[in-house]
């Protein structure tokens, strides 16, 4: 993984080593005073945060409980404990400061898809423009291997295009005159003009980028549930310390409030259970970037998924060959594409190998149909049933395909030999995710950019509860808009720069890290970094866990702590005894969160938390 940090990140990261070590070195050295290195270095910036929010907006929030467990630590002489709380809270604000850069840091990689200039066609003679220059209506030639820089129609000649950019569909697409179009997509092979519908600042990929740099999820960042008490608390502790003053004359008992309702057992609550579950879906190939999408994702009720490279494994794959001398026909098929760079034929030439392939002459690409050359002198032909019509040949057998499959015809010297079967193949454990997935109460939908036979015949197979088709990146942002206002929780996985900002969109978005681009990965909160989707159900598995540990975490502290005021008000705990119970709670707290680390999750298990769950989480 590549870390790129800027000049304040770095000096972060400079701060919170030190102050590590510093603690590390107190607690084996036994030296006390060396923990006053992390209260200064992580302490002060915490301190400033709380002051600048109460002064601002009185906003009374987890900074101002850091900030009396740090200074009523030191109050009763807990100076590794003040160090410890300064260490580990500093270490959870960067790593939320860092996410949130890292979220928009990949936009210019759009941008740089974006091509820089076009080839306008005027009264017969060929300019190089801007894009800015493009009006609707302008007559655009696009040469192989460029990128298309507005969206427009083809008013003459044929190619295939790669749309995955915005579509996210594994095969190109061919088109011939009268098809439409796309800015950002490639021109894989012919040379075509088109006539531009849009201008290059209102085209598809403009509107893509604009989408990633907005969309975001309503209520993006939760309220920690610490800080829903941190009001009460400090309002609590300080009247209960007054009043026993006021009430009793005994110092000690106003101080012995205050330390025991020192709030570090509240404080740990929460980070410890997040850290003890991301230490879990580590081992288990799932890298989450932040604390608050655990617990957005234990509240999902619906999961979006892509279909090419996340239900599929996104590149076109031979499935079965129909021939009387298979051996024969895939060697000179293999060998005669071996001079293509189309995916269909880089396929096949992987399925069979690389070694003993054949010379090919006079090789020709007809775009849109398929190949042909001459090898050992026989003219062999490789393609669609248009190539063979546009030759002459006869093909007598038809093949019944599935909607997601590819035939490619192949003949020698006018005779046929078979044909290839190819398609982008489900991945082996898709079936069984969403089959999980439903027995815990998730409902699951497929957003894909293919056409409505290929899409339903993939939503068929594997079984999801919904599917829509032909979608956009926008149609995919407008759907979970529309899920969202209906008070639904929606978790988004799939790979293509065209699913960013949906992954943005959705309250927790789940990328493919092995196969995704950097930008969908970069838009997402959670990267499976193995692209193993059978992980879902666990990772929503563990995400519920650890949101009801959080829960039990909070209340046992806040018992703890009101138990323990009550005892310090009539004298029964003194400042020491209230420093060791305030101690043991953290101790019980981070004890109880770390039984997340070897968690794991069963079938029954799944179906019992999916019951529970349709039970509190209604879809509408």
């Amino acid at each position: 993984m590549n870390l790129k940090f800027d000049k304040k990140q770095k000096i972060d990261i400079t701060l919170i080593v030190i102050s590590t070590m510093s603690i590390i070195a107190s607690f084996t050295l036994s030296i006390n005073y060396l923990s006053w290195v992390a209260i200064i270095l992580c302490g002060i910036p915490i301190f400033k945060e709380c002051i600048d929010g109460l002064i601002t907006e009185f906003d009374i929030t987890a900074d101002l409980l850091v900030s009396i467990a740090i200074i009523a630590s030191v109050i009763i002489g807990e100076i590794f404990a003040a160090g410890e709380i300064a260490t580990i809270m500093a270490i959870g604000g960067f790593l939320e400061e860092y996410t949130v850069s890292k979220t928009q840091g990949k936009i210019e990689e759009l941008v740089n898809i974006t091509p820089q200039k076009a080839t306008r066609i005027k009264n017969g003679i060929e300019e190089k423009i801007s894009l800015a220059e493009i009006k609707i209506g302008d007559i655009l030639k696009v040469l192989p291997g460029e990128s298309i820089p507005t969206d427009g129609i083809i008013t003459n000649g044929e190619t295939s295009i790669n749309q995955s950019t915005l579509t996210g569909e594994s095969l190109p697409v061919d088109k011939v005159a009268k098809d439409n179009v796309f800015s950002g997509t490639i021109n894989l092979y012919g040379s075509f003009t088109m006539k531009a519908t849009k201008t290059a600042e209102n085209s598809s990929l403009q509107k893509l980028i604009k989408l990633v740099e907005s969309s975001k999820p309503e209520n993006a960042k939760i309220v920690r549930t610490a800080d829903k008490w941190a009001k009460w608390i400090v309002l609590i502790a300080f009247f209960s310390s007054i009043l026993t003053y006021i009430f009793t004359g005994d110092i000690i008992r106003s101080v012995t409030i205050l330390v025991v309702f020192c709030p570090c057992a509240l404080v740990l609550a929460t980070p410890t259970a997040i850290m003890a579950s991301i230490g879990n879906l580590t081992k288990h190939g799932i890298l989450v970037k932040d604390g608050e999408s655990i617990e957005e994702l234990a509240q999902v009720n619906e999961l979006i998924f892509d279909k090419t490279g996340t239900l599929t494994y996104g590149t076109p794959k031979v499935t079965r060959t129909q021939s009387k001398n298979v051996d024969e026909m895939m060697l000179l098929l293999a060998s005669l594409e071996s001079k293509s760079e189309h995916p269909l034929a880089k396929s096949i030439v992987n399925y069979y190998g690389k070694k003993d392939l054949k010379d090919v002459d006079n090789f020709e690409m007809i775009i849109g149909k398929g190949v042909k050359g001459k090898i050992d002198g026989n003219l062999v032909l490789a393609g669609n049933r248009r190539l063979f019509d546009i030759e002459n040949i006869e093909i007598s057998q038809k093949t019944h395909l599935h909607s997601n499959e590819t035939e490619i015809i192949v003949a020698k010297n006018n005779e046929i030999l078979g044909n290839v079967i190819l398609s982008d193949i489900l991945r082996h454990n898709s079936k069984n995710t969403i089959r999980q997935l439903k027995n815990m109460g998730i409902q699951t939908t497929l957003l894909t950019g293919d056409n409505e036979k290929t899409g339903s015949y993939i939503a068929k197979e594997v079984g999801v509860s919904n599917a829509e088709f032909e979608c956009m990146p926008e149609n995919k942002s407008a759907y979970i808009s529309k899920r969202q206002l209906k008070n639904n929780k929606v978790a988004m996985i799939g790979d293509g720069i065209n699913d960013a900002p949906s992954l943005k969109k959705a309250n927790v978005g789940i990328s493919m890290g092995k196969i995704g681009s950097d930008i969908s990965v970069d838009a997402s909160n959670i990267t499976l970094i193995n692209d193993n989707i059978e992980e879902l159900p666990h990772l929503i598995a563990i995400s519920q866990k650890t949101l009801k540990t959080i829960k039990l975490n909070i209340s046992f502290s806040l018992g703890l702590n009101f138990l323990a005021m009550v005892l310090a008000i009539i004298g029964i705990l003194n400042p020491i005894v209230g420093a060791l119970i305030h101690n043991i709670g953290s101790v019980i707290v981070i004890i109880y969160s770390a039984t997340l680390v070897n968690y794991t999750h069963t079938n029954n298990e799944c179906q019992k938390l999916g019951m529970t769950k349709s039970l509190n989480n209604p879809i509408t």
